[in-house]
């Protein structure tokens, strides 16, 4: 039975120059390279300059995605940014996006779901298109972490960076069976009870501030280890596939250790998990969209593949979506 299918048909990235190694962070906090590689696989950052923004930053990405699908702006139709780093507190980024790319007709707007927000946003997005709301959306992940860190917290300011990427969704007919290319299935589950364990201690609603991220960093690796594989079965589940016939797992970069630890449980063997969390660090919600457009542009993920997106971010939210490239 013929279905409609959101499409990959572009991706991009973006990242900012400045780089800052771990022994950089060493001569400000107390910390060494050693300690950081050992707990987190990370050895550097890319850290935003002054006049670079959320919205800089995840409009590059997206006319990087859209050079890709050989599209312009007014091809789009829908543009979700997913960030929790907004430029301001509104108007929204996905608007500010919209207005550097030249885009004027369709709708923008942003999702906060922190580190998920970009498999919210791609599961969102899908539903737009799949139900003839929308043609063509860009979905990105556009995050500057580096301003809401305390640099003098060495438990979180070694773990994040800043950066964006973006795909380009198209709605095209498919199917309706698991060989179609585009989304197939995706799991999103929240449990607020868990706020506590990552958050950010400020807003414009209770301290007027902009607030300071902050983390208990065993409770979130055992919640991310041993709860957040029910979306990833889920996701298999509905789509008909189980671990073994996965081509590609991109999993949130946040953690050596949890992304690990994650595809051992489930079966999926590490030569086929896209690791970038080393070079990048955890850009929340951008982890995904670079670390796909990484292994899209060197080769490893080609049309067909059975690709899986999975993250959790503060809240807790997590969430996972198959993908046939």
């Amino acid at each position: 039975m013929a279905a409609l299918r959101s499409v990959v048909v572009g991706c991009g990235s973006a990242l900012p120059a400045k780089v800052v190694t771990n022994a950089e962070l060493a001569e400000r906090v107390d910390t060494s390279d050693e300690w950081i590689v050992q707990r987190t696989g990370i050895t550097r950052r890319h850290i935003a300059a002054p006049d670079e923004t959320t919205s800089t930053l995840g409009a590059k990405a997206a006319r990087a995605a859209l050079d890709d699908a050989g599209l312009s702006g007014a091809d789009i139709d829908l543009v979700i940014c997913a960030t929790s780093t907004p430029d301001h507190t509104f108007p929204s980024t996905a608007t500010q996006i919209q207005a550097a790319l030249g885009i004027e007709q369709g709708a923008a707007f942003d999702l906060q779901a922190v580190c998920a927000g970009f498999v919210f946003a791609v599961s969102t997005a899908d539903r737009f298109l799949t139900t003839g709301g929308a043609r063509r959306a860009l979905v990105i992940g556009a995050e500057t972490f580096s301003r809401i860190l305390d640099w003098e917290d060495r438990t979180t300011c070694v773990l994040f960076g800043d950066g964006a990427g973006a795909i380009v969704l198209e709605a095209r007919e498919g199917t309706g069976t698991s060989d179609d290319r585009g989304v197939l299935s995706a799991s999103l589950r929240s449990d607020g009870r868990h706020r506590d364990k990552l958050y950010v201690d400020g807003g414009p609603g209770s301290t007027g501030t902009t607030g300071h991220l902050r983390m208990q960093g065993k409770e979130v690796f055992r919640f991310a280890v041993g709860s957040v594989t029910d979306v990833i079965r889920d996701a298999f589940e509905k789509a008909g596939f189980e671990a073994a016939d996965l081509d590609w797992f991109v999993p949130h970069q946040a953690n050596r250790r949890i992304i690990e630890a994650s595809a051992d449980k489930l079966g999926i063997p590490r030569d086929r998990v896209v690791l970038t969390v080393d070079r990048h660090g955890n850009t929340s919600a951008a982890s995904i969209p670079l670390a796909l457009d990484t292994a899209r542009k060197d080769g490893r993920i080609e049309d067909g593949d059975l690709v899986m997106i999975e993250a959790i971010g503060g809240g807790f939210s997590w969430g996972a979506a198959l993908i046939r490239w």
